[in-house]
């Protein structure tokens, strides 16, 4: 088996979830990373009613394995990465916590559909699965295409620090860029902003002392519209953000910022567990 980290790309084989596939295989070409590219399937609820048999199951995997495999070939004409394909007849988030767990999986890539109400409301699979798969998660927008990572947006909170020094993975990938990051912070109370940014440095991961990076702090109640005029003010190539964890009330009341980002933004976001 391979020793290099793995990028999964999920695909669904929509347009949007091409073009992340496609994304993820040139990160995966610039980080000497392997690529696994994953389908997975489970049927509706008609569908399962109708006792669908298992002749009927082996041909939609067939043809979702012939759908991968032409798309492995077409990947490989563009990119010098080692590619692996993999289908099951499994509900997602399961398969994915299988994978991760069984292989060294540093990262998931899916692709994110255009804002809608719905989404805002409800989310998606690419936003359940940043709530509840506990690596790194890339999103892609459809306008999204890789080309150089010259800045990353990672909007700060309390807590997003820790994760820094957390990830390595992370660290390591924006040296291989030779990225620029700039932690943008947007909070009421300012004082406790100036206090985090003094402690910056004794904070993260001590390989960003190797990296390019700024620290910008603003006061404001309205995060998510700040994140957004930040992103076009910094012109960055990806946001990054930590998502946090909410009881069970609080997330019926709460809209995630996060998924709300998501669902709204023509660069990826990166999403970082807490």
């Amino acid at each position: 088996m391979s020793s290099k980290s793995t990028i999964i790309a999920a695909t669904n084989f929509s347009d949007i979830a091409k073009n992340a596939v496609f994304y993820a295989a040139a990160l995966a070409e610039v980080t000497g990373s392997k690529l696994l590219l994953f389908h997975s399937f489970s049927l509706s609820i008609h569908s399962s009613n109708s006792r669908v048999s298992s002749a009927g199951l082996d041909q939609e995997l067939n043809r979702s394995l012939w759908k991968l495999k032409i798309l492995a070939t077409e990947l490989s004409t563009t990119f010098s990465i080692e590619i692996e394909i993999y289908c099951i007849y499994s509900p997602l988030e399961e398969e994915l916590n299988k994978l991760i767990e069984n292989r060294k999986i540093e990262l998931v890539v899916m692709g994110m559909a255009d804002k809608s109400l719905e989404q805002d409301l409800m989310g998606n699979s690419t936003t359940s699965v940043i709530k509840n798969i506990n690596i790194p998660v890339l999103a892609v927008p459809e306008a999204a295409h890789f080309s150089q990572v010259k800045k990353i947006l990672f909007a700060l909170d309390d807590t997003s620090l820790s994760t820094v020094k957390r990830f390595r993975w992370f660290t390591k990938i924006v040296l291989k860029l030779k990225s620029e990051i700039e932690f943008f912070s947007v909070e009421h109370k300012v004082e406790k902003l100036l206090l985090q940014q003094n402690n910056a440095d004794s904070t993260i991961d001590p390989n960003l002392t190797d990296i390019k990076h700024l620290y910008k702090k603003i006061k404001s109640s309205d995060v998510v519209n700040e994140i957004k005029l930040e992103i076009k003010n910094y012109k960055a190539d990806l946001l990054v953000m930590v998502p946090q964890k909410y009881g069970f009330w609080d997330s019926l009341l709460h809209i995630s910022k996060t998924r709300t980002m998501a669902t709204g933004l023509e660069i990826p976001l990166l999403s970082l567990p807490n």
